[in-house]
């Protein structure tokens, strides 16, 4: 993956909030996130189909769910990044107790 191309997948805030949910808790459904982002399910589905299409996320599909994760053939300074990031975002400890606090969260099988 390019600089370019890591860069501009995660200027959308959504998007590199995102990113670093799952780079924190592995494998997300859209669900999870629209309950963090209190943002509707199109929306969220939106930057994660971007987030695919520019080979930073993976997804999988189980019955209606759809799973994200970060590609395991991330580069290695692009996961350096999103850890420095993570540890700077405010913003990504609010996330994480969001996430925290959701009631019928879906199984992962990760």
């Amino acid at each position: 993956m390019r600089p370019e191309h890591f860069f501009a997948a995660i200027a959308h805030p959504l998007r590199l909030r995102a990113v670093l949910l799952m780079q924190a808790q592995g494998e997300l459904c859209v669900c999870e996130l629209t309950h963090v982002f209190k943002t509707q399910q199109p929306v969220v589905s939106r930057h994660l189909g971007q987030l695919r299409k520019s080979g930073l996320v993976t997804s999988r599909r189980d019955g209606t769910w759809i799973h994200y994760r970060l590609a395991d053939d991330l580069p290695h300074w692009a996961s350096n990044v999103l850890g420095e990031a993570g540890a700077a975002e405010r913003a990504h400890a609010t996330d994480l107790r969001a996430l925290a606090t959701m009631k019928d969260r879906p199984e992962h099988a990760c």
